[in-house]
Parts: structure tokens; sequence; C-alpha cells
């Protein structure tokens, strides 16, 4: 059920009648971590709102010192002088006069802004901001932007690790991720617009782009989609955003947004034109527009030589698309032993076990999946020991009792461990629901059971949807570009590729 925003009274200019309103929306009282603090300032009035833990302590402390040495909030705000920048900055709200004067002159702080809406105080409150209420300011607020937010070490990934290159990784924090992109793209051309979503979470959102580079129908299109989205909460981050975003086709498994942790991955695909989605407290950033070939490059490919990096993305490429048809091929021509020409007849099995071979390789492919899980769920110091035990035993046993075969166990453990050449487990999991509805159409209609499942595969590519719905999933065969098409097998000089 979607949550509609709360609306709040106006502002007034009755200082009191104000204090009372934030107190009353904060709920100042019921809430320990949420810091009301009013100041006497000579003959003046003001009150400070803000939440303990985001806000820097020194900052405070040496911004309500300097305060604390103010005679009273008007005086320095009499003088004259720049009197006309501060009022075309006041346009049209002239009531917010005497609070810019007081930023301009008397308030030591970079980022700072005043406002009048009383949505918009409440929100950057609980965003992390501290604002201030005055007695000679009206209605206008001030907000001085002090925060710091809880966060860790920018180490480098963990499912994102690079034999060569950078060690830093992105963070919960959004500020800190523009940050690390901003120290590798020192041009002015990379932009980064701010949106707000969600009724209640008011979750961080930034779209980067490069003007000129990235596609400008493009960057619309993101914008007013996340401008549209209507959720009460992005509690999971980045992906309760994916999934606001696209909403159809769920039964379509291929993934329809590509993710990176990597700042130097975000910075090359922005110097590519493409368009970066960050959401705080994730930290993954969305790249787009994203097709399944793009899913084929690696950061590692680019800190080696072209030679070595072509021969990396090749491998790449034939492993994990073995994955998709090695079973099912392997099971197809156990079924048709004709298909299968002499020099090869040393793949057939000796023997079938106790169950047929569909419902083992089935079997097999849940295993897996449940000592994954359990070694997500398993110490970091045993996880690995643990995982690698019990696959040896379980995989021992079962053939000694008859439930699998060996070639059952070679063919995926193979399966098992090429699915990692790439780093992203939602096409992971989407080959593997493919594998296993090819397996399963086969036992069912032998080759021509095969043939759909293959025609079905291809339906699925084809109607794949991204999010922008410009660009196709399967570019650049479709729509066929060459020069792309190229460069996602070869990897070439970079002073080849402008």
């Amino acid at each position: 059920m979607q949550n509609t925003p709360p609306v709040y009274p106006a502002l007034t200019d009755s200082y009191p009648d104000n204090v009372a309103l934030l107190d009353r929306i904060l709920r100042v009282e019921e809430s320990f971590d949420l810091i009301k603090k009013p100041l006497k300032v000579g003959q003046d009035e003001m009150t400070l709102y803000f939440i303990d833990g985001f806000i820097k302590d020194t900052v405070m402390m040496k911004l309500m010192m300097s305060f604390l040495a103010l005679q009273d909030l008007t005086t320095s705000t009499e003088e004259q002088g720049g009197v006309g920048t501060l009022a075309e900055t006041a346009l049209g709200k002239p009531h917010l006069l005497p609070a810019l004067r007081f930023c301009a002159r008397a308030l030591p702080y970079v980022e700072t802004d005043v406002i009048d809406s009383t949505d918009t105080a409440v929100q950057m409150v609980l965003s992390g901001a501290a604002v201030m209420v005055g007695s000679p300011f009206g209605r206008a607020v001030v907000v001085i932007d002090a925060r710091s937010y809880p966060a860790r070490d920018t180490a480098e990934p963990e499912g994102d690790k690079v034999m060569r290159g950078a060690r830093d990784g992105f963070v919960e924090t959004l500020i800190f991720n523009t940050a690390l992109i901003r120290r590798r793209v020192r041009d002015p051309s990379l932009t980064v617009s701010y949106l707000s979503v969600g009724a209640s979470s008011k979750t961080d959102i930034a779209v980067c782009y490069m003007e000129g580079k990235a596609d400008r129908d493009l960057v619309e299109r993101v914008k007013t989609k996340l401008a549209a989205v209507k959720t009460d909460a992005l509690t999971m981050g980045h992906e309760s955003l994916a999934e606001v975003l696209i909403r159809k086709r769920w039964y379509n498994p291929f993934p329809k947004i590509r993710y990176t942790e990597r700042p130097d991955t975000a910075a090359a695909q922005l110097m590519e034109g493409s368009v970066l989605v960050i959401c705080d407290t994730s930290p993954q950033v969305m790249i787009l527009p994203t097709s399944i070939f793009d899913f084929m490059q690696e950061t590692n490919d680019f800190y080696f030589p072209p030679l070595t990096g072509t021969y990396i993305r090749v491998v790449r490429h034939a492993v994990f698309w073995l994955t998709l048809f090695l079973t099912p091929t392997w099971y197809l021509l156990i079924m048709h032993p004709e298909f299968l020409p002499d020099w090869l007849s040393f793949i057939l099995p000796t023997e079938t076990g106790r169950i047929p071979i569909i419902a083992q390789l089935l079997l097999v492919e849940f295993m897996i999946d449940g000592l994954r899980m359990a070694s997500l769920n398993t110490p970091s110091m045993l996880s690995n020991s643990l995982s690698v035990v019990g696959g040896l035993i379980l995989g021992d046993f079962a053939v000694e009792i008859g439930w699998l075969i060996p070639e059952v166990i070679l063919y995926m453990a193979f399966v098992a461990i090429a699915n990692f050449t790439q780093r992203s487990y939602e096409l992971g999991y989407a080959f593997k629901f493919m594998r296993m509805g090819l397996l399963i159409l086969t036992a069912l209609g032998g080759y021509w059971g095969f043939g759909a499942g293959l025609v079905g595969i291809v339906i699925l590519l084809l109607t794949n949807v991204t999010v922008t719905g410009k660009r196709h999933y399967l570019y650049p065969l479709i729509p066929f570009d060459g020069k792309a098409l190229k460069s996602l097998f070869f990897r070439v000089r970079k002073d080849q590729d402008s």
C-alpha cells in the first residue's frame, strides 16, 4: 500500500510558533538522538535542530562559539555592502533577505542555505543537516550542512577484486562515492544531479553523466523514471530502486541493470557515455544502459596489455557460454548417441546410477545452491574449508551409494566453478535457470525439446526490456555495430579507441 507523504503546516513570521511547530513535527521530546539546542544571542534567540551522530561535533561547537560571540543576530546584517547580490538571490522572496545576510556575514561555514519550506526543513534535519530558526528571521530557516555519516573504509570490494589496479571501492555514503568518481574525472562536464525517492525514506539518489558524451534523451528518461517512482521506502537500496524502475516482465531472469563497486570502472563507463545511478546506503552503482555483452567486460581486462586482455576476455566468453550448453548438450548426446562421432564416444557414461541422469543433474544443481547458501552463513574463517570438504564428502558418498555417477560430478563441478568467470550473480542465475529449463525440455522432447529450449532462450533475450527501453539488450549485435562488437572480444590499445 502506497503511503502519501504528510503535508506539514507552513512556517510563520512568529519565532515561538516556528519552534513549537518543529518541536511537534520532529518529536524532540520522544527521540533522545534528535537534539534541540536553543541559544541566546544578545536580545535575539535562535534554536538549532540536528541529529546526534550525523553532525560533526567539532564543527557545531565552533559554530555555537561563533554565534555566542555576536552581539545579536541583526547587527551584522544591517550593513549595506553587498546588499545588491543578496537581493538578487532573494528575488521574489524578500522575507529571506535577513537570513541571507546573516549567512553571508556571520555564519563561518561553507555549505549553507536559506529556505522557507517546512517539508524541506524537516527533511534536511532527518537527512543529517542542522537547521536553525532565529527570532529576527521570520519564516526563513537556515540550513547548515555539516553532515558526517558513519562510513567504513573505501577498501577493495570483496566481490570485485583485480590482480592489478586501484584498491578502493564504493561505500554506503553517497557523497563519498561521488567524491571517488570526481577524483578520477576532473572535468567540469561531469554532472551529478540530485533526487530524493521514497515517501518515508526520502533516499538520496544521484544521477551522474558526462555532458556532451551521454545521450541527453537517455539522461532525461532516467531522471523522469526516478522522479515518477512511487514507493514508501527504498529499504534495500539499489535493489529496491531497480524493482520500482522495472515492474514488468518479472519472468525474464536476464539482468536489466549492471552494477559495479569499483570507482575506476564507474569512471571508465562515464567516459564511454554511460549514465550512473548512485543510491545512498548502497555501495553498488548502477550503470545504464546495459546489454548482455556488457557483463562480459571486467576491470582486469584493462589493467593488462592488449594481447593478454584479449585472451582473458575471449576465454571468459567461451567458458561462461559453455556453462549454459555443456550439461544439456551432454545429456542430449546420451539420449541420442547416434549423433556422437566415434572419437567422442568416451564421454558416454558406462553406468547410469540408481536414479535417472536428468534427476542427478537437477539434484546437483540444487545441492550447489545449498552449499553456496551454507557458505554465506558460515564464519569466514571456516567457510572455505567447510565448503570444499562438504563438496568432496557429499560427492564421494553420492557416487559410492549410486545416487550420482562421476561424469555428473565432473560436468557440474566445471559449471559451478566456471560460473564465477563473470561477476554478476543475476546473470549467473539467469544462465542457471536457462540451463535447467533446457535440461527439462531435452528430457521431455529429445532434440526437439533441445531446439525449443534454444528458441525460448533467444526469445527471452530479444524481448528483454532495459530500464530506458531505448537501447536493445543485444546491442551491439542488434542493431549491428561492428566496431563496438569487435571491442567486446578484442582489447585494443587506448590510443586506438579514439
